[in-house]
């Protein structure tokens, strides 16, 4: 049987889930609706008849105790994977993730380690309520102790589930949540890239697009659309949130002397300027204009009448691309 498959990007961490959990008989799901139901999703549809309930928990509606339930099991020797039903449940659980979790292995010397995956369905884009439709990577970001990553599409989405689970250190999961749905090839031989390192997408010569997650694919578009004005944009997927890997985005900024870094996060506050900032330190000389950003207004979310308005799109991307050429130094 062939080990490529097609499928979104929804089934593909399924499957990484249930290779994980036949692997390793201490990696355990909890989550809130995760095992009867399979999830709001359907991540996780069929896993707890599989597995069993033991291995595949439906906890009680209390983000903050799902975590602490996980440091705990993972100081036990397990490899928990926590579901948060949606990016704006979150922050009940934040205090554990961020003072408990993400200093555990220091605090304790290095003597304890904490293989926690939290998996959180993020962004918008999907007509939701309020709390719904988030992108809170920043302030997990700020906060050492704690990977990020965001995978685009299916072959990602697995195999930096996988990766993620086999970590040694706690990781976040941002599943862009209106791309589950995306198809694409996953093959469940050949691992994908290093869970924590970017990725070029698409070569180009005279700028640079570099972003992750559910804009991935406006921004390959945009650089298809620039094509028929001459314009050569290259694309990277950022991935690899924290750990970030500026190393290769200001590769790229070096080589096509212009960036724009978009998100669906505000810009105020966002990953972009700390990327900006990364990259002029590394790449400014050969910079013929400022690193630019697209992404969301300092605002909350707005109802989902309006968020088409909010999150970037490929005439937001373009026209970035277009005041970066538009610059002139010293004006």
């Amino acid at each position: 049987m062939s080990a490529i498959k097609e499928m979104p990007m929804a089934k593909a961490i399924t499957a990484a889930l249930r290779d994980e959990l036949a692997a390793d008989q201490k990696t355990l799901l909890i989550g809130e609706d995760i095992g009867a139901l399979g999830g709001v999703f359907r991540v996780t549809d069929g896993l707890q008849a599989e597995f069993g309930t033991h291995r595949v928990i439906d906890s009680p509606l209390a983000e903050s105790g799902i975590i602490g339930a996980c440091i705990g099991m993972a100081m036990r020797g397990y490899r928990p994977v926590a579901e948060i039903q949606f990016d704006g449940f979150v922050f009940p659980a934040f205090n554990q993730i961020t003072t408990q979790l993400a200093k555990m292995h220091n605090r304790t010397d290095g003597k304890i380690k904490v293989p926690v995956t939290i998996r959180i369905p993020y962004g918008g884009h999907i007509g939701s309520v309020e709390h719904h439709s988030e992108s809170p990577e920043a302030l997990f970001a700020h906060t050492a102790g704690l990977r990020i990553v965001a995978p685009s599409n299916p072959q990602d989405a697995y195999w930096m589930t996988r990766q993620a689970i086999v970590s040694d250190d706690p990781v976040i999961i941002l599943e862009p949540k209106r791309r589950y749905w995306l198809k694409g090839r996953v093959d469940m031989e050949n691992p994908a890239p290093d869970a924590f390192r970017a990725q070029v997408l698409r070569e180009g010569t005279d700028a640079t697009i570099a972003t992750y997650g559910p804009l991935v694919p406006v921004a390959l578009a945009a650089a298809e659309a620039a094509r028929a004005d001459q314009r050569s944009i290259e694309v990277i997927d950022i991935r690899s949130i924290s750990p970030l890997d500026d190393e290769t985005i200001a590769r790229s900024a070096a080589k096509t002397q212009r960036l724009v870094v978009a998100h669906e996060a505000p810009t105020f506050g966002g990953m972009g300027g700390e990327i900006a900032a990364r990259v002029a330190e590394r790449a400014h000389p050969r910079l013929l204009a400022p690193v630019l950003r697209v992404g969301g207004f300092h605002m909350p979310y707005p109802p989902s009448s309006q968020e088409h308005r909010y999150l970037p799109d490929i005439d937001r991307m373009l026209e970035a691309v277009e005041r970066s050429f538009s610059y002139q130094r010293g004006v």
